[in-house]
């Protein structure tokens, strides 16, 4: 055999040796990656079916793996038309059993399988069986949203694809299969994590296998499932912690109308409960009564808002630790006298040291301090603190670009920026993360709230570790900082924030609105115990009468229900 033959023979070879190799791919991403959707389809293909789980999805967890949803089952009937066989018996005795009229019942019997939406008694499910009519059953259907689901602005809500576009996005970015009819995260986390949510099968389904032409084989032949195994859906697992967010959401139903409160763990960042009031019920978005839609959606948490005197702390921290100003350094407030800002305390403070200043909330004492700092460290030490980070890791929202600290250094800007007023602009997560640095001795941490997706095994898929953190401020400015914001509970203008036995330290802010000096965004954002914090709390109420009368005093019954 010649050189030139056994060349030939070698190339034909690896020919054959790629047209294989390409084909046990395509085997394996058939039978293997993509085997249970193949399977799906081929069932769904050849069976009626209506799922007995109101949309086949992995669920949101707390951090200790208690479902945020609060799913609940209910009793609902079931009806295949095509296997009725006395129609008119059977609309006219599922209308008396239900108490609805019979051309609605009528309705549903001349169209395709399904569940009435009508919720079912214990009696009135024991009257549908006791008829035994064929086709029709009276069985337990789950729910993803129970009563009172909570956090609705982190889980988000549910929808119908809307548009077709929608439905190309969807199909382009995930392997699952999509239809039209298929109900889809539109906001917040059932959005952002869609296609590790998504499942392809229900794990409860009522089915009957069908020919070609879609008739009933053998005849009836109900077959009910239940576990059905699904490995394309995955759980979320959140830092949430379900007893806090409902302690939060209990005190904000009371008293909060508009407003918001973010729970944090001390030291490591892990949000464990974040809330906005107005809420909506995720079972029925936009039906909130007396608030438009637009407004439900809005979560307060993560959306911007001026700080007022909580802005007070970063410029504490500059001037501490570019030795500006220290606890002992002396100034002096004339109240309404002053030609830069005017006090709120009209005649005036008088004779007083920085930290009494910061405990009372002197705005003359710090806008000379912001002055004394100059724009551009002020600018840097908002942003070492966390003001120029919008993020939350897990938690993909889309950052507002309202936010930029450098307008701080804008003219005319500083003074007003100085005391959380003008062009500074924050979230109450921010406010929290700036918090968790006074109490991780100067380090700071970007705020997390997704711990890890994991599959339907309990193996983990994906995780989000925390933050390992940076240093903002030392530590010993940090202790100092400390000193300041317990002495605004002990003495100052946080007095209501005093949580009994445990002790608390943190700031008020009463950030001015347009309506009048009378109408404030009142915020507090604070820690507990002092001794060993444990956790952050920061409240801000739209709308309040002050940080110390309005948000202190939230503050203050939130922690002392999740310390006990």
């Amino acid at each position: 055999m010649t050189f030139l033959r056994q060349k030939r023979l070698v190339f034909v070879f690896f020919i054959f040796l790629t047209c294989l190799a390409g084909l046990v791919f395509r085997l394996w991403v058939i039978q293997i990656r993509d085997g249970e959707i193949y399977s799906c389809l081929a069932l769904n293909q050849g069976s009626l079916w209506v799922a007995l789980e109101e949309t086949p999805r992995g669920k949101i967890l707390d951090r200790n793996l208690t479902t945020i949803t609060v799913e609940k089952r209910e009793d609902r009937i079931v009806i295949f038309p095509g296997a009725v066989r006395d129609k008119a018996v059977v609309w006219h005795g599922l209308a008396g059993i239900l108490g609805v009229d019979e051309p609605v019942i009528k309705k549903y019997l001349e169209g395709d399988a399904c569940i009435l939406p009508y919720s079912v008694s214990p009696e009135q499910s024991s009257a549908v069986r006791e008829k035994g009519w064929v086709g029709v059953m009276a069985l337990p259907v789950q729910y993803r949203y129970g009563e009172r689901p909570l956090a609705s602005h982190v889980l988000g809500h549910l929808g119908k694809i809307s548009s077709r576009e929608e439905f190309l996005t969807l199909a382009n970015n995930s392997n699952k299969i999509y239809r039209y009819s298929d109900v889809v995260g539109k906001t917040g986390l059932e959005k952002y994590y869609e296609k590790d949510l998504k499942g392809m099968r229900p794990q409860q389904a009522v089915r009957v296998y069908t020919d070609a032409r879609g008739r009933l084989l053998g005849g009836p032949g109900f077959k009910l499932e239940e576990g059905v195994g699904d490995r394309e859906r995955k759980d979320l697992v959140l830092t949430i912690d379900l007893h806090i967010q409902r302690v939060v959401e209990d005190v904000m139903d009371r008293k909060v109308e508009r407003g918001a409160v973010v729970v944090m763990e001390a030291g490591s960042g892990d949000i464990l409960a974040m809330a906005s009031r107005p809420g909506f019920d995720p079972a029925n978005p936009g039906q909130t009564p007396g608030v438009t839609a637009e407004e439900c959606f809005f979560d307060r948490c993560v959306s911007l808002y001026q700080p007022g005197s909580v802005f007070k702390v970063i410029v504490a921290a500059a001037a501490i630790e570019e030795d500006v100003a220290g606890l002992d350094s002396r100034f002096v407030c004339r109240g309404e006298q002053e030609n830069m800002i005017h006090c709120w305390k009209e005649a005036g403070h008088g004779d007083l040291n920085f930290a009494t200043a910061f405990a009372v909330s002197c705005n003359p004492v710090f806008a000379e301090t912001g002055l004394a700092l100059g724009a551009p460290t002020l600018i840097e030490y908002a942003g070492r603190l966390g003001f120029d980070n919008q993020s939350v890791i897990g938690y993909p929202a889309p950052a507002d670009q309202r936010q930029d600290l450098d307008l701080i250094g804008a003219p005319y800007n500083l003074v007003n920026s100085s005391v959380g007023q003008g062009p500074v602009l924050v979230t109450p997560v921010q406010i929290a993360a700036m918090t968790n640095v006074v109490v991780s001795n100067g380090i700071y941490r970007t705020p997390r709230l997704v711990k890890e997706v994991r599959k339907s095994s309990g193996s983990v898929a994906r995780e989000f570790p925390q933050d390992t953190g940076r240093i903002a401020v030392s530590s010993v400015t940090a202790e100092e900082l400390r000193k300041l914001m317990e002495l605004a509970v002990d003495q100052g203008t946080g007095k209501a924030a005093l949580v009994p036995a445990f002790g608390s330290a943190g700031k008020t802010g009463s950030a001015q609105l347009d309506s009048g000096k009378d109408s404030v965004n009142a915020w507090f954002s604070g820690y507990a115990p002092r001794t060993c914090p444990r956790y952050i709390i920061t409240v801000l109420v739209e709308g309040g009468a002050g940080g110390g009368e309005t948000a202190a005093p939230i503050f203050r019954e939130i922690m002392e229900r999740i310390l006990k």
